[in-house]
Formats: structure tokens, sequence, C-alpha cells
């Protein structure tokens, strides 16, 4: 993963723009890949694919020639999409286009205006600092031409057509952690999901151009949208924060349930929010009014639960400061394992019915807990086999329990193997009070 980070990173990955399309190209070489293409002026939804912008020179100079600025040193020195503009200006107009990092002095900021027409520069504010002449010239030479927005999507056949949706995107030039690692990690999942057997769901990993690469993905395939069970967004993952996962607009469908259960389990320090209280991106469209897909959200962020974690989840976020340096394997590979075992929970997300009537015989079943020598062992066991009534799954149990999910699934096999118990994909009713 930090390779292929270490060979893609410095591309200038605009939404609609060659650059992006050369990663994109690198990443099918890794995986059999389909890429949908959106040309420029396309209606998707209530929103339209922008223009390819590229970007030839940009510069800011003293009138009598000493460089400041240089697009040539950094691709963040200019405004994503900004407009292309020439001309010798005042300080006071200068400083209405040129962006600071509002929290790194010493970093250049990531400034777009894709969808609203003007010019820009970035600096770090050490440099803003130091202009003092009363005229500048600038010099902004870009270009808008007709593109396709591209959109990588892998498919992992199932059991089933019902799918479930890893996405990532994969835009934004010369930085790593945002979203660069959560790419890396979706493709090592895909990978892992490729090579394994076969899954009970389909699969579908998606790298896209944030939020229009999503409404472009879901405009072309709303009949795909009914089967969608639920997703995971993938972003910010090779940082040195916890993970953090944050629930779907539905807190409390089945996808919900199954991934917070697990999750709870896997680390004491991770941390679960509500939906767009820890941190915004695409998950948005997919949880949105006539599409309702509960995806949900994994990254890892400083201060998960402070209001301020969506505008800053990590120190150089946004900024030039966002390098290979702030990512390790390690933590992409925690990463990839964490959504692994998600996928395997969100797998086995059965109804356990009830094949027996009345309290089991538990001593003559083998499965007696003896409550004197293990009163919390013989607790639990009771208190999972009274909710195994075909109405709740192992992840309705733990959550309801507030035990881990593992616990649950341990005891749930000791059932199934004593033929007390199956599972089903659909609630089944034993309660004779209740009709089917």
């Amino acid at each position: 993963m930090i390779e292929l980070i270490n060979e893609i990173w410095q591309l200038k990955r605009e939404i609609v723009s060659d650059d992006y399309d050369h990663a994109l190209y690198r990443l099918a070489e890794e995986v059999p890949m389909t890429i949908h293409e959106y040309p420029t002026g396309t209606s998707v939804w209530t929103w339209t694919v922008p223009e390819k912008w590229t970007c030839h020179e940009v510069y800011l100079e003293t009138l009598d020639g000493e460089r400041l600025i240089d697009y040539v040193d950094h691709p963040l020195h200019v405004v994503s999409y900004s407009l292309p503009f020439e001309g010798e200006i005042s300080r006071e107009e200068l400083f209405e286009h040129l962006h600071v990092h509002p929290h790194l002095p010493d970093a250049i900021p990531f400034v777009f205006k894709y969808y609203q027409r003007d010019w820009g520069l970035c600096c770090t504010q050490e440099l803003k600092d130091s202009l003092t002449d009363e005229k500048y010239r600038v010099v902004i030479r870009t270009s808008f031409d007709e593109g396709t927005l591209k959109v990588g999507e892998v498919v992992v056949p199932g059991q089933r057509e019902e799918c479930f949706v890893l996405a990532a995107h994969l835009c934004h030039p010369h930085m790593v952690n945002d979203d660069l690692t959560g790419v890396v990690v979706g493709l090592d999942v895909a990978k892992a999901l490729l090579e394994g057997p076969k899954p009970k769901y389909t699969y579908r990993i998606l790298f896209l151009p944030e939020t229009i690469g999503s409404v472009s993905y879901l405009s072309h395939n709303e009949d795909l949208i009914p089967n969608m069970v639920g997703g995971l967004f993938l972003e910010m993952l090779g940082n040195d924060a916890p993970l953090a996962l944050q629930q779907s607009f539905q807190p409390k469908s089945p996808t919900d349930k199954a991934l917070v259960a697990f999750f709870k389990d896997i680390n004491s320090e991770n941390h679960v929010g509500p939906y767009r209280s820890i941190i915004d991106n695409d998950e948005r469209q997919f949880n949105s009014p006539g599409v309702r897909v509960p995806m949900l959200s994994l990254s890892r962020v400083e201060n998960p639960a402070s209001p301020d974690s969506r505008f800053q989840p990590y120190p150089e976020y946004h900024s030039s400061h966002d390098t290979p340096e702030i990512v390790t394997q390690a933590r992409l590979e925690i990463a990839r394992d964490t959504v692994l075992a998600m996928i395997r929970a969100n797998d086995s997300r059965t109804y356990v019915v009830n094949k027996f009537k009345g309290e089991v015989f538990a001593s003559g079943a083998g499965i007696w807990v003896d409550y004197r020598v293990n009163p919390e062992g013989h607790r639990r066991l009771f208190q999972i086999m009274e909710r195994c009534d075909g109405q709740s799954t192992v992840a309705d149990i733990a959550l309801e329990l507030d035990i881990p999910f593992e616990a649950v699934a341990e005891i749930v096999a000791q059932l199934e193997e004593k033929d007390l118990v199956y599972f089903s994909d659909v609630p089944v009713v034993t309660d004779p009070h209740k009709s089917t």
C-alpha cells in the first residue's frame, strides 16, 4: 500500500483531469476494474458533470521579477479549478484572492472552487505576511475543456445479488491521507475478497472523485440502489489516530448493527458516532433522500467526539503537510483488516432461530456453565439463549446485552452445533402468540 502511495501521490488528481485518469488506470492494473465515464455537461440528478481542468502555469512575482509563488514548486499554490488571470494588481486585491491555511502557518492550503468561478492563489501564512509591496504580477494560465469524469468499479460476485458498497475518493492533488489511504485500503480489501471464498453479498468497490463521482455513479445505476444493503466509505486511514466508525442516517439498519457491534469489540480506543458527527464525505450521497443506502464511514480522526472533527480531522488536513510521512503501512494494514472483519460480520448478518421450546436442558446438551464457578458465563449463556427467537441477529443480541459480538457468536455457534438453533436470512416467527 505504501509503495502504491509513493508511486501516485504527487499526481495532480483534480476531479476531471489527466492525472486523475492516470491514477485510476494505475489502480486498474492491480485488480479487474470497470471504468465508467460521464462526459462534461452530463446531468446527474441536480448536478452537472464539470469540465476537465488543466493548469499550465502559475506564478506570483514582484514587479522586478522576483518569483514568490510557482506552480512548479507545489500544485497547491493555485486554487483547484481557478479561472485564468494575468495582470498587475494591488496588494489589497491580491489578498482578496490569496488563501492561507487557518491552522498551519508554514503549510500551503488545499482550496477548491469547482463550481464557484473565481481565480485564486494559495501560500503559507509566513509568505503572505512578508508581502509588503504595493503591487504584484499574477499569472494563472489554466484551461477548461470537454472531458469525462471517471469512476472505477471492482465487482466481487457474491452468493446473492444484493450488494454492499465500499468507496473511496481518488481526487485531491498532491495529498496522501485524504484520501489515497482510503483508496489503497479499499484496493487491498478488493484483492482479499477476490482471492477468498465467495462472499454472501456481492461487493462493489468504487474509486471516484469526491461528491460528484458518487452522484454520477448512483444516478446512472439507479437500478442497483434497491439491492444495496449498505456500505462503508473509507477515508483518512493512515495517520496516527484511533479508528472512528460513523453510523449511517439509519442507525437501526441491519448493516449499522452488524458493523457497529463488531467494531466495538476491536479496540477500546475506537470511537463510534452518529451520522455526520465525525466526518462529511460521500456517505452523504448514499444516505440522501431517494437513495437511502445505509452507508457508514471509517476513518482515523484525532478528536472524533469534537464538533470540529468534520473540519479538522487531523492537523495536516487539506494542506501541503499531508504527505507520506504522516502515514504508516502498519496503520493501513490495521484498517484493512478491520474492514475485512466487519465485512465478515456483515456477511454473517442472519437471524438466529430457535429449534427448541422452553428453557434448554443445558446439562443434557453439554453446554452447562456452573454458576458457582463462572456466574458471568452462566448468566450470559441464558441471556443469549433467551434471545434466540428468530427475531434477532447476533449483532442485535450483542448490542442489546452490551457484550462483545464474538462472545455472542461463539455461544450461538455452540447452540447450532447442538442442533438447537439455525440461521435464516429473514426473521422467523416462533412465538405461538404471533402469526407468520
